[in-house]
């Protein structure tokens, strides 16, 4: 055995040797030799296959899980190698944690194939993807359109920060396709949105906003949390960047904080890895590690999730006690034959608004027995969010009203329970409020 495994090993650092060497490197293990192979996956393979396969490098040992490289840096093994990879790194070669690691740099390339973009760099948070993202792309004097409908950390971004420093922020209502067109202008360097909004699950038409904003030479940035990776059409309609919270539907088991912007190679490792290294937002290994993992069945849960939570805004569509029902590609939705032009589903959550306000909705929630009273989405457990008072609490309530953003309003993640145990625990919640 102990001979096979010598066999083995040789064989692996003679396939990279010789790789090397028509590179014109030298071999060596802290040169960049660890690795046996990279599988970037093709276009041939399905879905599903990508995401337990894509990004894949081996080490010598020829593990089957992804190896998790726990390490702060890298040695080198000459100071002539050192110098060579501060000038220019290989695609498998390292220099230090917040620059770049072999364990999550399987986690970009899978993902980003995935999602149908060349490159990726992933983040610390979904809002630490978000504000690199904005922050490497702009600068005082440049101007940039967003859907008015956002996250509340991404208005403070927006309005806060970069309005401090200088970029000009116009705000429109994302559904309304002329706005777009009054509001995008020459100068107009980036416009931002979310694909479906939260909370209020706006859809906007992405395929005009890229077209318009195209055509002005501006760059589309799409934060795709709603959307779900499963179920993204950011790079189908034209999206230059696209942005996923992998806190949500990647990890979608309550573990870990992540995110990811999704582009070109030249945005990624051009400004985007410049600006997010040296200002310390890259992913920890072990939760890229762990993201790895949860890739290879983040299909079967966010299918499953998405089936699930068109069931339940059937099941509460017309309810007496709820104003209104919303799901992006349930009939009820205002905007439901756009959202099903560009995607098949409408991802894993809905919003109800509960008649009557804040009281007959706290107690509506405070009645729940399956589902949990938390401020995340995407989990593999229902959760209810009332936004008015925990995600959006800080909007004046000028710009709640704007939103649709009542004190009734809840909004309601699918998880991966039994789907009638979730409808029976809301219709039996609604009863007591």
């Amino acid at each position: 055995m102990r001979t096979v495994a010598i066999c083995y090993q040789i064989a692996g650092h003679l396939k990279y040797s010789a790789k090397r060497s028509r590179r014109g490197g030298s071999f060596g293990l802290a040169d960049g030799a660890f690795f046996m192979g990279h599988d970037p996956m093709t276009n041939n393979h399905k879905s599903r296959t990508a995401l337990v396969h894509g990004g894949t490098r081996r080490s010598q040992y020829g593990e089957v899980s992804e190896a998790l490289f726990l390490t702060q840096g890298f040695v080198y093994e000459t100071a002539e190698a050192a110098e060579a990879r501060f000038v220019k790194a290989g695609d498998d070669e390292f220099i230090y944690a917040r620059y770049g690691n072999p364990t999550v740099r399987m986690f970009e390339d899978r993902i980003s194939g995935y999602l149908g973009y060349e490159d990726g760099f992933a983040c610390a948070s979904g809002m630490a993807a978000v504000n690199g993202a904005l922050m490497a792309l702009l600068k005082a004097g440049d101007h940039v359109v967003a859907s008015r409908a956002l996250f509340g950390s991404c208005l403070y971004v927006l309005e806060d920060i970069l309005a401090r420093f200088g970029v000009e922020i116009t705000l429109v209502d994302g559904t309304d396709n002329a706005a777009w067109d009054m509001a995008i202008r020459d100068e107009t360097r980036l416009v931002f949105l979310e694909s479906i909004s939260n909370p209020t699950l706006e859809v906007i038409d992405l395929r005009h906003v890229c077209q318009t904003a195209h055509a002005k030479g501006a760059l589309v940035l799409v934060d795709d949390a709603m959307a779900t990776p499963v179920f993204s059409y950011a790079q189908e309609c034209g999206a230059d960047i696209a942005i996923v919270s992998t806190t949500k539907h990647v990890d979608g088991q309550g573990r870990m904080l992540g995110g990811i912007i999704c582009g070109s190679k030249a945005l990624i490792r051009g400004p985007i890895e410049t600006y997010v290294k040296h200002t310390g937002g890259a992913m920890n290994p072990f939760t890229a590690w762990s993201h790895l993992k949860s890739l290879e069945t983040l299909e079967l849960r966010v299918r499953a999730q998405a089936s699930a939570a068109f069931k339940v805004a059937e099941a509460l569509s017309g309810h007496p006690k709820l104003a209104s029902v919303r799901y992006p590609t349930h009939s009820s939705h205002p905007q439901s034959s756009l959202a099903l032009s560009q995607a098949e589903s409408g991802g894993t959550v809905l919003t109800f608004d509960v008649v009557g306000g804040r009281t007959p909705c706290f107690a509506m929630m405070n009645a729940l027995k399956v589902a949990t009273i938390s401020n995340n989405f995407a989990d593999s457990k229902s959760i209810a969010t009332h936004p008015a008072t925990t995600t959006h609490q800080r909007l004046p309530q000028s710009q709640k009203d704007l939103l649709g953003i009542s004190d009734g309003l809840v909004r309601f993640s699918v998880g991966l329970e039994e789907v009638d145990d979730i409808i029976a625990d809301l219709l039996g919640a609604l009863d007591v409020c």
